[in-house]
């Protein structure tokens, strides 16, 4: 098989898997995002290692569970040593680049002790992590915490040459509207979501990367790349720029999910996130007919702009030698289950769309197709890496090349359930519940009939999605259940002791030790 020369990897952050109408939104049209899928395969079963942004994304570069790697919250570090993509595929000479966000933080303790300066060439890479920085933007630029990273924001840069002036228009353009008086709202505030960016669609941030990306691509020119496009949005602040602030009204919302059951005594863990200020929020009348039209608009300029990517690469000829695969690091839940945010493990916030076109003749049979095996994040990397032709690293990924399913072929050990956690630590809800740091721990593991969700010291979860696809009916302490939450947690055991820490010596390896064994004149337990 011949291999893969490019790969462009896009990432919708808290883009959910329902909001796009190859996945069956009936209103929300994604023509050039289905065009892509008709292209590729479409998995209707993908899932997160963690429904929040750093943790699952460090699962999507490293291969990687959480549980393993480490990194378990947005502003925890990803250690020193963690190989990501760029180390697996910079030795095959591919230029490996973010354009947009990683959510990402430098292991700086790490780095110290081991005499590594951010500044120098290879400082920087291990510091991205792995990847060249292209354009790195985390969408995330208060000017308080801009001010404490020292005001260094090319977007920034580049708004300040289109004519918007200020030291932050990251944040008082692209993320604010316009008051009646002449005032700026602020895109923090939810009640602000349904009034248009005081950007021009052109210079907003989904445009800005989208050109990049473009730049990146027409820069590395014959040679070999990965690029990383990370669009920030539909993330909040939810802020569109008009035309697209207000292009989908009541009538095209989904319903949102939830019911007056889930509050009827609930699990402590999940009655402290409805306790949440922004689940309280979301829950209220109102927020989200008002977040909706911003969330759906900002998902149609994702599409647009794709749209014309697509095409150029089309043009060029770059198509053909090209993967392209389309994600999200998790989903939104908008209301339902009277949530806002993610970090729990219903559907809305742990399930995302996976959307892979393969050029090459070998996927011609599945082109157009739609897979229902439970797939995970962590298979994207040992993906890329049989993809392009790089060594595989079997005792070190965790997750399985997803290149079968795309030739057609479903392995017959193929996984039956699917893994994800939670680091809790950073949340008011732990404080609500009254546990330390360490202890704030969740596990979800889905099968294709069960929920289950352990969490370290308190009662678990367990959900019929056969009986109850909506999961409202909470079995995590009913009595009849026993015998199956015993087999869940078996199950989920088995699932945390087979991560792969043995990072440091191949499979091979060991086999090698073992045969040399005799030949080193070590001997224990010999007689003479």
């Amino acid at each position: 098989m011949s291999m893969i020369k490019n790969i462009l990897f896009i990432m919708a952050d808290q883009l959910r898997w329902d909001y796009l109408s190859c996945y069956g939104h009936p209103h929300l049209h994604t023509p050039n995002i289905d065009k892509l899928a008709a292209r590729g395969v479409r998995f209707d079963r993908a899932y997160v290692q963690s429904p929040v942004c750093g943790p699952s994304r460090a699962s999507c570069y490293t291969g990687r569970t959480v549980f393993s790697h480490g990194a378990t919250w947005n502003r925890v570090p990803l250690p020193v040593g963690e190989l990501t993509l760029g180390d697996y595929l910079r030795p095959l000479g591919v230029r490996t680049a973010v354009v947009g966000k990683t959510h990402m933080v430098p292991d700086r303790e790490g780095m110290a002790r081991l005499g590594l300066n951010p500044t120098t060439e290879l400082g920087m890479i291990i510091s991205q992590p792995g990847f060249d920085p292209y354009e790195r933007d985390d969408g995330l630029h208060p000017t308080p915490l801009l001010r404490n990273k020292g005001g260094m924001l090319r977007y920034n840069d580049w708004l300040r040459e289109q004519g918007y002036e200020g030291e932050n228009p990251w944040n008082d353009y692209a993320n604010a509207a316009d008051g009646p008086d002449g005032e700026i709202l602020s895109g923090w505030h939810l009640k602000n979501s349904n009034l248009p960016a005081r950007v021009k669609e052109e210079h907003s941030e989904t445009a800005y990367m989208t050109l990049r990306a473009r730049e990146f691509i027409e820069d590395s020119g014959d040679t070999p790349w990965l690029c990383h496009l990370s669009y920030i949005k539909p993330h909040w602040p939810y802020m569109a720029p008009a035309p697209y602030h207000d292009m989908y009204g009541p009538e095209t919302f989904l319903p949102v999910v939830r019911s007056e059951k889930e509050r009827e005594d609930p699990n402590p863990v999940f009655d402290a996130f409805m306790k949440m200020e922004v689940s309280e929020v979301f829950s209220a009348q109102g927020t989200r007919e008002t977040v909706l039209p911003a969330y759906m608009g900002l998902i149609k300029q994702i599409d647009d702009h794709l749209g014309r990517l697509f095409d150029w690469l089309e043009e060029t000829g770059k198509a053909d030698e090209t993967m392209i695969v389309l994600t999200s690091d998790h989903g939104d839940y908008l209301g339902d289950h009277w949530m806002g945010e993610k970090e729990l493990f219903h559907e809305q916030s742990v399930r995302v769309p996976l959307i892979i076109c393969d050029p090459r003749a070998e996927a011609d049979a599945t082109r157009g197709t739609a897979c229902d095996a439970l797939v995970e994040a962590i298979d994207l990397v040992p993906t890329f890496l049989e993809a392009t032709g790089a060594p595989p690293a079997d005792h070190r990924l965790e997750g399985r090349s997803l290149m079968p399913l795309l030739r057609g072929e479903v392995p017959q050990d193929w996984r039956d359930a699917v893994f994800s956690e939670i680091d809790y630590a950073f949340y008011a809800a732990r404080e609500t519940v009254g546990v330390g740091p360490s202890d704030a721990r969740a596990y979800m593991l889905r099968t294709e009939r069960w929920k289950y969700i352990h969490f370290r010291g308190f009662a678990p979860q367990l959900f019929d999605l056969e009986q109850d696809p909506d999961e409202f009916s909470d079995l995590g302490r009913h009595p009849d259940y026993e015998t199956v939450r015993q087999e869940m947690h078996a199950r989920l055991l088995d699932r945390l002791t087979a991560r792969k820490n043995r990072v440091t010596m191949t499979d091979e390896g060991v086999r090698a030790l073992r045969r040399d064994e005799d030949t080193s004149g070590i001997m224990i337990g010999k007689w003479g």
